[in-house]
């Protein structure tokens, strides 16, 4: 069985910010060669997320405002956890989102269902953060 480690680094202008990177995790799996096996996406900070939904700009606009109701980024005093930052609304919707997916590698592709791709969600953004893409297999 092989096994393949590579790390994508995300530095987002914005808060908050959505990108699909499934292109970038395609070419990580066809990079290494294998045919069959799975590709762990793991954000790697705990302001971030790797989720898996489609890619349509009024649902990604969907998932913001719905974590703006039930994480709002202010009033920031309403967080403990806000001591010397403004992030504690980042740590929940992180929470919300999830931590990483796995997706299957059949055939040397993703395995996909209709309309799925890997998005990174970042909830505390304008600095550099990295993404794990680990792909074992034949």
């Amino acid at each position: 069985m092989k096994s393949f480690t590579e790390y994508l680094t995300f530095n987002t202008p914005h808060r908050r910010d959505y990108i699909n990177i499934t292109p970038k995790i395609e070419e990580i799996v066809r990079k290494t060669g294998v045919k069959e096996g799975l590709c762990l996406v793991n954000a790697m900070h705990i302001t971030a997320s790797v989720y898996i939904n489609d890619d349509e700009p009024g649902l990604i606009q969907d998932y913001d405002d719905w974590l703006e109701k039930i994480a709002p980024h202010e009033p920031v005093e309403h967080y403990r956890h806000n001591t010397g930052e403004d992030n504690g609304d980042a740590h929940l919707k992180r929470q919300i989102m999830g931590r990483e997916v796995v997706v299957a590698v059949t055939g040397g592709r993703l395995d996909f269902g209709p309309w799925e791709q890997i998005f990174y969600g970042e909830f505390d953004g304008r600095r550099g953060k990295r993404v794990l893409v680990k792909v074992i297999g034949e």
